[in-house]
């Protein structure tokens, strides 16, 4: 019995520095060996006044259906990103149908960058840096290797995107970037 191919091909980065967050994400979503999306948008502002940025990993519903519900929870805790996220991520343990969804999002307002996992984790990187998805770890390193650098979080991102499609098959150059 042969297996469905998986679906692959995301590479969210964020970068904190200076005062200014950016979040991007490339575009493409691959079936096994077949481009099936070379446009496709992972990143997004969300929030009562579009002050949070959030890029997603893994299967689009099950991301699609994490961030609807981060939306929830950010209208039951206006200003509070790190609660709602908290508040998801309980939910996210303890529900039966969500636990099966296989999706990660990065996450982030002007104050604190939160990485929230498909076991329902929310973590904080102690640099303010969060690669996550099949090219994240490279965008990660190059981003960590450029941080020191007299540039912007912004260049750091864009050239790190870089990086990760140059090595990353499930990762292309077709970048959106949001920025607070």
């Amino acid at each position: 019995m042969s297996e469905l191919p998986a679906w692959h091909g995301t590479t969210i980065l964020s970068v904190r520095k200076n005062g200014r967050v950016v979040i991007a994400g490339d575009g493409q979503v691959s079936l096994g060996p077949t481009v099936i999306k070379a446009n496709a948008r992972k990143v997004r502002r969300i929030g009562a006044q579009n002050d949070i940025l959030v890029g997603f990993a893994g299967a689009t519903a099950d991301a699609f259906t994490l961030l609807e519900r981060l939306e929830g929870k950010l209208e039951k805790h206006p200003g509070q990103l790190t609660r709602a996220c908290v508040e998801l991520a309980k939910d996210w343990r303890t529900d039966r149908y969500l636990r099966r969804l296989e999706a990660m999002m990065a996450v982030a307002d002007r104050e604190v960058s939160l990485v929230l996992t498909g076991q329902g984790d929310v973590l904080e990187p102690a640099d303010g840096i969060i690669g996550i998805g099949s090219g994240g770890n490279y965008a990660l390193a190059a981003a960590r290797a450029l941080i020191d650098m007299d540039v912007d979080a912004e260049t750091i991102v864009k050239k790190s995107m870089a990086v990760a499609a140059e090595i990353c098959v499930y990762t292309n150059t077709n970048v959106i970037v949001e920025s607070l």
